[in-house]
């Protein structure tokens, strides 16, 4: 769209001459980034007060996008065409140092925000926190020091509903600083929409080395944590364990699942990085190599996997992850899984995480 006369935003429903104070005002009044109809998809702008460069960098949907200025005045924008039923997270770059939007409520960390255009579906139970909140951490705090995995490690472990089944959460750290996990599952479970569970919020050192297809991670959970979960006096039935991860981590959560049966046999994957091999890494293109990964070649030999229930999940617009995770999907029903498959409205990104992981958790359990 091209900007000119005397109301170039009025589209956006801001009014006034950019770099005013009545155009700020105005845009104070909106949530930002504000979206408008562009064929099938959204002209959303982004704006930025300030007197720095700077560009909005999307987690994983698209490049960087250079903001421009208006005249010389203060105002910052840029107009990215987004796609139908999206939800992304996004921060400013101005330099080396990255802010969250001033003017979007809706924050994940002290320097991300997140945006959704207007069809994206909601996601009810996650409560809106500004980027600057502080979240409230779980009472019951464990320090887990490995020796299989080597180093001291930090794990919160909260009871949902008074504590039920554990929900072992990997990245854990993610879901208690940038995402209102607990928060999401009390209210989720006040709703009758979860069962009491307990949550056990697990941190990774090396997200590489732990969530690839390896035992040890697997071994010091079943040997070290869950025995120090057990003693913390929360209540949990780890008989019915749900590993839910995410990249790299839902990778991990169906290995295990795989290799570890009487351990997990409830699995909540989001976009899980089904192309992993253990070479995959020193390839120029990882996402190039055989579909479905290692995973894929282990679900060819047919093993029995009847008592097993998994939840996968993709964003939509990850076009080039749906073939490896559209494989797995199918080989793990044809070995005898229960399976659900659906598609986010995001792309690679937390944000488009969130509801998957309360739905899906809820439905693992059964």
């Amino acid at each position: 769209m091209s900007r000119s006369g005397p109301d170039p935003f009025a589209v956006f429903g801001l009014t006034g001459e950019p770099g005013t104070d009545a155009f700020w005002a105005s845009v104070a009044a909106v949530t930002t980034p504000v979206a408008a109809p562009d064929g099938d998809g959204w002209a959303t702008l982004f704006l930025r007060r300030g007197s720095r460069a700077a560009s909005v960098v999307f987690e994983s949907w698209s490049e960087p996008v250079p903001l421009r200025r208006w005249g010389d005045t203060d105002c910052w924008y840029a107009e990215v065409r987004m796609p139908a039923r999206l939800r992304v997270t996004y921060r400013f770059l101005a330099g080396d140092d990255a802010y969250a939007d001033p003017y979007n409520p809706a924050g994940a960390g002290g320097d991300r925000s997140l945006a959704a255009t207007p069809d994206a579906p909601a996601q009810p139970h996650w409560p809106l926190v500004g980027a600057t909140d502080v979240l409230p951490l779980p009472r019951t705090r464990l320090r887990w020091t490995s020796e299989r995995l080597g180093g001291r490690r930090t794990v919160r472990v909260h009871p949902v509903g008074g504590g039920g089944p554990v929900v072992l959460l990997l990245d854990g750290d993610d879901w208690l600083y940038l995402h209102p996990a607990t928060a999401a599952f009390d209210s989720a479970a006040a709703s009758g929409e979860m069962p009491p569970v307990t949550l056990v919020f697990l941190p990774a050192k090396d997200r590489g080395a732990e969530f690839g297809c390896r035992p040890a991670l697997w071994e010091a959970v079943r040997d070290e944590l869950l025995p120090l979960v057990a003693g913390s006096g929360v209540p949990a039935d780890p008989g019915r364990t749900v590993v839910a991860g995410q990249s790299l981590g839902g990778l991990s959560a169906l290995y295990a699942a795989l290799e570890f049966p009487d351990l997990v046999s409830r699995v909540a994957c989001q976009s899980a990085s089904l192309w992993w091999t253990p070479d995959a890494d020193a390839l120029p293109d990882p996402l190039g190599g055989p579909v479905g990964g290692t995973l894929a070649a282990r679900l060819r030999a047919r093993p029995d996997l009847s008592g097993l229930r998994i939840a996968f999940d993709v964003g939509e617009h990850e076009t080039r992850m749906l073939p490896h995770c559209a494989l797995v999907e199918g080989l793990a029903e044809q070995a005898g899984a229960t399976v659900r498959v659906s598609r986010s409205a995001a792309g690679h990104d937390r944000a488009g995480w969130r509801h998957a992981l309360l739905r899906d958790v809820a439905w693992a359990l059964g």
